[in-house]
């Protein structure tokens, strides 16, 4: 992507772009959340861009920020065989517009991103979890997420049914053995 079409965009709506970066070739525009549905829309409808295809919708979580989660729209032309990336930065209690009036297929990618991230998209037609099942708790992609989950799934093949329990954690006394396998010591000498 050239210079101009960045600097073009930037001097037709910039009240809508935070900043913007471009490295290898490849474009990001980090974009205000509320001004994230008329700046695709803008992007989709403009001559020069034509971005008529949302190829997907993720996010990043970065606790450490005030604004912890990092969307991430990709967007390709198909007119002018060229992609661009969008990202918005929203904390746990900012929502954002939903894209689906402007792409019908980000519906998916919007689920997908509530199910895992915890994000919510305002104005979503069936915004309801995808991925994991609808009794879940937690959204697993978040960097707080414990990594064992809070409850275990198993099928008991007694009782011929799926069985979910809490997670339990019992610190038993273990013998660690840190030796190397190349040392030749002789373990009956080490326990006297």
């Amino acid at each position: 992507m050239n210079n101009n079409f960045e600097k073009s965009i930037l001097l037709m709506v910039p009240q809508w772009i935070q900043y913007h970066v471009s490295h290898r070739n490849e474009t990001t525009f980090y974009v205000y959340p509320e001004y994230l549905k008329p700046f695709l829309y803008f992007l989709r409808d403009h001559m020069s861009t034509q971005y008529k295809v949302c190829i997907d919708i993720t996010a990043a979580d970065y606790p450490s920020r005030a604004s912890r989660f990092e969307c991430v729209y990709n967007l390709l032309s198909v007119e002018y065989n060229s992609r661009i990336r969008i990202k918005t930065c929203v904390d746990e209690i900012t929502t954002l517009e939903s894209v689906t009036p402007v792409y019908s297929s980000a519906a998916w990618w919007e689920r997908e991103v509530w199910d895992m991230f915890g994000v919510f998209f305002h104005n979503h037609p069936d915004l309801r979890r995808i991925l994991t099942d609808y009794g879940f708790q937690g959204h697993p992609l978040r960097k707080d997420f414990p990594l064992s989950g809070y409850v275990e799934v198993r099928y008991d093949d007694s009782e011929k049914r799926v069985c979910i329990e809490s997670v339990e954690y019992s610190q038993e006394f273990r013998y660690f053995d840190f030796e190397s396998p190349w040392e030749q010591v002789d373990k009956n000498s080490l326990l006297k």
